[in-house]
């Protein structure tokens, strides 16, 4: 790939027990797989209407067979590699920017407020800022970027993942190292029944209108909320 701009998707095999724990706690694994598998879907698809260059960054790193006969053949695909999720993100980066991309962000695959028009602005952000940032309402993140001369890796090191003060932390991490952020619009990740609910509040309109998510949890919305 030659292209100056990628977006990198991080995404997880399609297997119990590997995707959206927290949520399986509460309700039925199968349930939980292919509301994931919709997701993803969904994420995919969004990224190619935009015409925005991505990889795939699967994990775990032996699965590659298993996330093409998933995906398909069509994607350019890597293992996310190293200890931990701030390791496997500095990784990610480091692999894009060590080729010709210039700009680079990396998302997670279980936002379904996630649009063109925020993958739009991340990148515009880029043109004037060293990176940007989108908060989570969970506090954490659901989008980081960077250009590739402005990349902060120490923005990965020693942090707790999966808490509250995240985004808090990751943001002055990047003002200590003077660098100019962006800030997007915050939206919701789907990790509890209570995101679920969250979203199920904000369909409207026939089920064929609207994602493969939000048709997907409108149909199970008695499973979802029992």
């Amino acid at each position: 790939m030659t292209d100056k701009r990628s977006v990198i998707l991080f995404v997880k095999l399609l297997e119990k027990g590997m995707v959206k724990s927290r949520l399986a706690q509460n309700i039925d694994e199968g349930l939980v797989l292919r509301l994931y598998e919709n997701m993803v879907l969904d994420t995919i698809e969004m990224l190619a209407r935009g015409q925005f260059p991505f990889r795939i960054c699967y994990t775990p790193p032996g699965a590659r067979d298993q996330i093409v006969e998933w995906l398909g053949h069509e994607h350019y695909l890597f293992p996310q590699t190293g200890d931990g999720l701030g390791d496997r993100m500095e990784r990610a980066f480091a692999r894009v920017f060590a080729g010709e991309v210039q700009e680079a962000l990396l998302i997670g695959s279980d936002i379904p407020g996630l649009t063109t028009d925020v993958i739009n602005e991340a990148f515009n952000a880029l043109l004037t800022n060293d990176a940007v940032i989108g908060p989570a309402d969970d506090g954490g993140y659901y989008l980081i970027g960077f250009r590739k001369k402005s990349f902060v890796p120490e923005i990965f090191y020693d942090m707790v993942w999966s808490t509250r003060t995240v985004f808090r932390e990751t943001m002055d991490k990047l003002r200590d190292a003077s660098t100019s952020v962006h800030v997007l619009p915050e939206l919701t990740d789907v990790d509890t029944v209570e995101d679920l609910k969250t979203l199920l509040s904000q369909i409207t309109g026939p089920a064929s209108k609207i994602s493969r998510t939000r048709s997907f949890l409108e149909q199970h919305r008695k499973s979802f909320l029992k």
